[in-house]
């Protein structure tokens, strides 16, 4: 008898899990009462990078070896997944940081002017030193996430189905009148076109008060961001934080002081108080959630596991708890 499951929620932990399920022979259907992806889901405003070694510096043991299968996945599941490194870089003032960035990232390399100018022209003209991590890559969220929804349709998951089978919530923050220690955590993003610049990868510029990435799209238009706001009006960016972005990314090179401001975005990325993410098991609902700032990342792992768990009876290595 073929597996019957209803997933609910639409986002990038949703889509993940239908398609871990439903490549497994599972019959999936899908409810988000907002539909296909778009602007109502945190993971629309996503930088899309898959670095797991830049996450690890702050981030626990656990999120880099997971994190270090998502590549894969994604281009598994036909995401156009752009493997060309991170670069990090520190104004002169933010050095030391680079230093103890390179200390805390072991996969990290440093290169000397001529490495970085051979990597990143434009980046390497006002940096005397940088950081090169090989191994990580990047994806367009918002195309890998409508590829992927057109992808589990074509294979037969059903979008307007009813509620048949194990539920699995998926749901971020909706899920808070289930799981009442999950919080927000808010991000506001810039999307930009600056014709006299260019990049090539992921760039991470070490920042006093927050990290600034800046992770290129086509046409010369760059994503940039992100805040981390505890608590923060999800539907809300802020003028300081808007500023704060645009300055960090002028002072990285004055080309962007002509960039056309095509985008601000702001939500909240759904947390435990860890930061890590979540499978739980509680009355006769699965939860799989919590993916904070790593949800491309993380999704495919953590969907990995609950197929495993739901098809095979296998407890997850990591990030599980049974509260039946």
């Amino acid at each position: 008898m073929t597996a019957q499951f209803t997933i609910l929620g639409g986002g990038v932990c949703g889509l993940a899990t239908a398609a871990e399920l439903s490549s497994r022979g599972a019959r999936i259907n899908v409810i988000d009462p907002k539909g296909a992806p778009g602007r109502h889901a945190c993971s629309w405003w996503a930088g899309g990078m898959l670095a797991p070694d830049c996450e690890g510096v702050s981030a626990e043991p656990a999120v880099v070896k997971q994190g270090r299968r998502a590549a894969r996945w994604w281009e598994k599941h036909g995401a156009n997944v752009t493997r060309k490194g991170t670069m990090i870089v520190a104004l002169g003032r933010d050095q030391a940081d680079l230093a103890t960035f390179a200390r805390r990232a072991p996969a990290a390399r440093k290169l000397d002017k001529d490495e970085a100018t051979s990597l990143e022209p434009r980046v390497a003209e006002k940096m005397s030193s940088a950081l090169f991590i090989e191994e990580e890559a990047h994806l367009d969220p918002r195309t890998a996430l409508l590829e992927l929804h057109t992808k589990l349709a074509r294979d037969g998951v059903n979008f307007d189905g009813p509620l048949e089978g194990q539920i699995v919530d998926c749901r971020g923050l909706s899920a808070r009148d289930a799981l009442p220690d999950l919080r927000g955590v808010k991000g506001e993003m810039l999307v930009v076109r600056c014709p006299d610049f260019s990049l090539s990868r992921p760039l991470r510029l070490l920042h006093p008060r927050f990290p600034l990435y800046i992770v290129p799209r086509a046409d010369n238009v760059f994503m940039l961001g992100a805040t981390q706001i505890e608590n923060g009006e999800r539907d809300r960016a802020t003028l300081r934080s808007v500023m704060e972005l645009m300055n960090a990314a002028y002072a990285l090179h004055p080309a962007f002081g002509e960039a056309e401001l095509l985008e601000v975005g702001v939500d909240a990325r759904p947390a435990f108080p860890d930061n890590q993410p979540r499978i739980r098991h509680m009355d006769d609902r699965i939860f799989a959630n919590g993916l904070f700032r790593h949800g491309f990342l993380l999704a495919p792992a953590l969907a990995r596991m609950t197929a495993d768990l739901l098809l095979d009876g296998k407890e997850p290595e990591v990030w599980y708890e049974d509260h039946r």
